[in-house]
């Protein structure tokens, strides 16, 4: 690269910390992370204060499972955000790919062949939403808007609007086996987890989104294969629905035409709250995990306190408002 080539932003949210260096504390604290961690620390012992249930191992393995299936998703919003992206039918795809599998298998199909079914329509999906956004230079917001409304139009026409049950046992265990006491929905996630940060913040690959959603031009211009990468990102994200999808199913024992209803918004909301931008070039996997965490508390402390559960959505809402306008106000000082 010469000199007078355009500079990609540097993704400065991932660099490593030097531990050597005597400020390491200070810097430390202004890490997303860091401050959400904090925040977490807080609300826990609140809720331990109002509600001594909080703080049981039955209450904080329920926490964790519930958000399981949130979390594996956030990995793949987190790549697409981080790059200027994000994809709006990731719910329906979560539904569909359960159901496309249960039916699999209720008509017979051995139950790997049956998953990797699910997995290929869920990277279907995102292929051809990251080929319209990526070729045709359609608005991902539409894009993904429309996607939406049609995975989830054949949706029901697959499942007739039903539950799909009759479900093997040995596709059940997926969801429902336990190691070390803990069901494996949770392993999985904590494990994609810990791969998806990893690979965000050291793959030289992966962090190629960092460019394109800095600064997509300067990325282009320095040899940045940017359609190829966004298109693998959301192909990633469908795969990482898809099997969000199938795990959710073996965990119920059955696939419902209303699972994954409003959980696009639930991710966005975590993933922004996690440190991403609606503008690209920042953001990480850990950060939405936690993201999803404190989301999670918080509508789980509304239940323990006795909140009507209706208000759930209103709390997700008003956080995603928070988020963004935080994203916003941190945008304007910063500039």
């Amino acid at each position: 690269m010469t000199q007078s080539d355009p500079q990609p932003a540097s993704p400065a949210r991932v660099r490593p910390l030097d531990y050597a260096s005597p400020g390491l504390i200070r810097r430390f604290t202004r890490f997303r992370e860091f401050m959400i961690l904090a925040i977490i620390l807080i609300a826990g012992v609140g809720m331990t204060i109002a509600s001594p249930i909080f703080l049981t191992r039955d209450n904080l393995l329920a926490l964790l499972l519930g958000l399981s299936n949130e979390s594996i998703v956030a990995i793949g919003m987190t790549v697409l955000m981080v790059a200027g992206g994000f994809d709006l039918s990731v719910g329906s795809t979560v539904a569909l790919a359960g159901a496309v599998t249960a039916h699999a298998l209720v008509a017979g199909i051995p139950v790997p062949i049956s998953v990797a079914i699910g997995l290929a329509l869920g990277a279907t999906i995102g292929l051809t939403n990251g080929l319209i956004i990526a070729k045709l230079k359609i608005n991902a917001f539409v894009t993904t808007l429309a996607m939406m409304s049609i995975v989830r139009g054949v949706l029901l026409v697959v499942s007739g609007s039903g539950n799909i049950t009759g479900l093997p046992a040995s596709f059940k265990a997926i969801g429902q086996c336990n190691f070390l006491g803990i069901q494996s929905p949770i392993w999985i996630a904590v494990l994609l987890v810990i791969l998806g940060d990893l690979a965000l913040r050291k793959s030289r690959f992966f962090r190629q989104s960092y460019y394109i959603g800095g600064n997509e031009k300067a990325a282009v211009l320095s040899g940045i294969p940017v359609d190829r990468v966004k298109i693998f990102n959301y192909v990633l994200t469908g795969l990482l629905a898809a099997l969000a999808g199938i795990v959710m199913t073996a965990r119920l024992g059955s696939a419902s035409a209303t699972a994954g209803t409003g959980l696009e918004l639930k991710v966005i909301s975590a993933v922004i709250i996690g440190g991403a931008s609606l503008q690209g070039g920042e953001g990480s996997v850990l950060g939405s995990f936690l993201g999803s965490l404190l989301m999670a508390i918080i509508v789980g402390s509304l239940t323990l306190l006795g909140v009507d559960v209706y208000w759930n959505t209103l709390v997700i809402g008003t956080a995603l408002l928070l988020a963004v306008m935080l994203d916003r106000l941190g945008k304007a000082r910063a500039a």
